[in-house]
């Protein structure tokens, strides 16, 4: 288990646009090896998803896994998902205003607006093609880990500053508003 540095808001790498991969160098013990690490480093940060960007490999690569986290109890299982070079396409014009966190932004919140139905394709570990629909908070899920490939993050996106607000102020403050929110629309689109 190789858990590695989280890079965080304020260092250049975060910023910089990750070039893709073929499927050689995703074959190679390096590349596999950084998947693992990616697997490892989200796992222990009880993160739902990290980018290769965030640990200093500007690599079009991240991991994205729900279950019993305890950061986002509201948000639906996602298994875990390798993605490599992937590509976002927006189903239609409909939003959600997430509250979002990064393990990049420590102890920090804010509104954010996200797709609710997209494709997205890709390759997972072993270079298999996916074509896949995202819809809800795993579209929105799958949006935050990928704009990290693109050098953009959250707070890029909060589209409200005054939202903005740390984990504890979050909790005692905003929590109960937001989950009961957001738990009415994760019942409404399923995901």
């Amino acid at each position: 288990m190789t858990v590695r540095e989280i890079l965080h808001v304020g260092n250049p790498l975060l910023r910089e646009l990750s070039r893709e991969i073929t499927r050689d160098e995703l074959a190679s013990p390096k590349m596999q090896q950084l998947i693992d690490d990616l697997i490892d480093t989200m796992h222990a940060a009880n993160g739902a998803g990290i980018a290769a960007p965030q640990v200093g490999e500007l690599v079009r690569i991240a991991t994205i896994e729900v279950t019993d986290n305890p950061r986002y109890p509201y948000k639906p299982r996602i298994p875990l998902t390798v993605v490599v070079n992937p590509v976002v396409e927006f189903l239609d014009d409909e939003m959600v205003d997430v509250n979002e966190g990064c393990l990049s932004v420590p102890n920090m919140r804010g509104n954010v607006l996200r797709h609710v139905n997209i494709r997205v394709r890709y390759w997972d570990r072993h270079g298999v093609e996916h074509d896949e629909i995202k819809r809800g908070l795993t579209a929105g899920t799958f949006q935050h880990e990928l704009d990290h490939l693109d050098g953009v993050l959250f707070l890029d996106r909060v589209h409200d500053t005054r939202t903005l607000t740390t984990w504890e102020q979050f909790e005692r403050y905003h929590r109960a508003a937001f989950v009961e929110r957001i738990t009415a629309f994760v019942e409404r689109v399923g995901s």
